[in-house]
């Protein structure tokens, strides 16, 4: 009994694995016969651009923020060349009269330049050398007016001198003469008087023997008194005409000393002056001397100056011309305005003064979303329709190049159910000739681009 259900189990194992084959086989054979369809395009949401991108063209960054406008020579949609001239900013006026100042700077510069190499004037020469002989000539001449003094002092010196000595050698002689004089007259009256005493006596000795009356007696008393008298006169004579006499030649000897003393200090007064004079104008001499080498002298020093001078003056004319021609704002490729964001009397901002772009060539950006990416190669040719019928019909183009970036999805699809937050990479596709002329004027228009990828 127990046998008979193991084999029962058994059959029905056989039975469901060869069902389940059969089953399999009938599901490979179905799939063979309605293979999965091939996907040969790739549709994705994408935008028009022109070549190179917008670019916003403004004032340039030295003039900051704020520059004033005066003109804006260029329209809407106005296709412009390169270098080509948009727009003036209010600056210029003031670097144009910057610029010329200096210019003008320059020319002076040069013209001192000039004047350095040139050195001197030769008027200016011929006073140094007419001032420098006038100086030697007064020098000469001082010299010689000096020394003539000089001499004519020392030979007053020399005769007065000779004076003073003279006459105090005459007043000496004088005093010896008279102190011989004067001694023989005082001699002569002492003699006198001894003899006039000694006549007294002998008198006196006659009245005693009554030789001779009184009478006598008194007259040679008398005499011999008078004798005595005219010796202390003598006496007192022979003392003042030696006292009168000494003193005048003492008196002689100071006139002697003070007269040559005056001499001497007026000679050596009369050389200090010289000598003053003469180191007054040599050195007046040398300055002048000085001065005229200083004129007629070329100093390399000097013209490194003046061309210093002038090189900075050069330097600032081509900063002021850089700076005045940045007032012209220019094209920096050729190109189409798109839109003019700063109207005369206005002040540059943020979005500038002008925004341009090649739009001879479009390309429409497509963004493919990264599954889809492995799919796409350059040279895949692609069709680009408008999604709100802004242009007609179909453009063509070829795939370009491929993004290098995943991002987020930028341009919204209008299905709200789309997934907003899908990462994709962009796809550049170069519209052909024809087509880029069509929408050359629908930059950032949104488009439905499709690309086939066989």
């Amino acid at each position: 009994m127990l046998a008979l259900s193991i084999i029962s189990i058994v059959m029905v194992g056989i039975s469901f694995v060869s069902l389940n084959r059969s089953q399999s086989e009938t599901n490979k054979a179905t799939t063979a016969v309605n293979p999965k369809p091939t996907i040969t395009t790739i549709n994705a949401l994408g935008r028009l651009e022109p070549r190179g991108e917008v670019i916003k063209i403004s004032a340039p960054s030295s003039f900051g923020q704020g520059s004033l406008v005066a003109k804006v020579l260029v329209t809407q949609g106005q296709k412009v060349k390169a270098g080509q001239l948009i727009a003036i900013l209010e600056e210029r006026d003031q670097k144009e009269a910057s610029l010329n100042e200096a210019k003008q700077q320059v020319k002076v510069a040069m013209s001192r330049l000039a004047q350095v190499r040139a050195g001197a004037k030769q008027g200016e020469i011929a006073f140094r050398e007419a001032t420098i002989n006038r100086l030697r000539a007064e020098l000469q001449g001082e010299t010689q007016t000096q020394k003539a003094e000089i001499t004519r002092l020392k030979v007053q010196l020399r005769g007065e001198t000779l004076t003073q000595r003279a006459t105090v050698n005459r007043l000496e002689a004088e005093l010896q003469g008279q102190k011989r004089i004067l001694q023989s007259t005082v001699a002569r009256s002492g003699a006198q008087k001894r003899n006039a005493q000694t006549e007294v006596k002998r008198f006196e000795n006659l009245f005693q023997e009554g030789a001779i009356s009184s009478q006598e007696v008194e007259n040679k008393r008398l005499t011999a008194e008078t004798s005595t008298q005219q010796l202390l006169e003598s006496q007192a004579t022979q003392r003042k005409t030696i006292a009168t006499l000494q003193e005048q030649i003492n008196e002689a000897k100071a006139k002697q000393e003070t007269t040559i003393a005056t001499l001497q200090q007026q000679i050596n007064e009369a050389k200090a002056k010289r000598e003053k004079i003469i180191v007054t104008l040599q050195q007046q001499i040398n300055e002048a001397k000085g001065q005229l080498n200083q004129t007629m002298e070329v100093r390399p020093t000097d013209v490194a100056n003046a061309q210093a001078e002038i090189d900075s003056a050069l330097a600032t004319v081509k900063r002021i011309q850089t700076e005045l021609d940045s007032t012209y704002i220019r094209a920096p490729k050729a190109g189409r305005i798109l839109k003019i964001n700063t109207k005369p009397g206005e002040t540059t901002g943020n979005e500038g003064i002008v925004e341009m772009a090649e739009t001879d060539q479009m390309y429409a950006i497509a963004e493919i979303y990264e599954s889809d990416i492995g799919k796409i190669r350059p040279g895949q040719t692609a069709t680009i329709t408008s999604l709100n019928k802004t242009f007609n019909g179909k453009l063509q183009g070829k795939v370009e190049t491929i993004g290098w970036q995943v991002a987020k999805k930028d341009i919204l699809d209008s299905d709200p159910t789309s997934d907003t937050d899908a990462r994709v990479i962009e796809v550049k596709i170069r519209l052909e000739k024809t087509a880029s002329q069509k929408v050359a004027n629908l930059t950032n228009l949104q488009v439905n681009v499709e690309i086939n990828t066989l």
